[in-house]
């Protein structure tokens, strides 16, 4: 009965485990991304093309992008250290 787990929460299936995925490529490339438009925007700003906002959201997606990297590695490391 499709309405069972509703009624019946003994009825559930038990939920999956999480999977444990390598975030530190997903952040790489991200911050790979934000370097190559942060220098695309200083060399437009350069020519006066773009404004010194766009360059400076360009600048804050490389730090946050830093700072995520940082901390994968600190969860990575932790989860290795509890692991054990």
């Amino acid at each position: 009965m499709k309405f069972a787990p509703i009624i019946d929460p003994n009825a559930r299936k038990p939920a999956p485990k999480p999977v444990r995925v390598d975030l530190r490529k997903a952040f790489t490339i991200g911050t790979m991304l934000w370097i190559v438009a942060a220098i695309i925007c200083l060399i437009l700003q350069h020519f006066g093309l773009v404004s010194i906002r766009v360059t400076l959201v360009c600048g804050i997606g490389v730090v946050i992008g830093l700072m995520m990297l940082v901390w994968e590695h600190f969860d990575r490391w932790d989860y290795r250290r509890l692991g054990e």
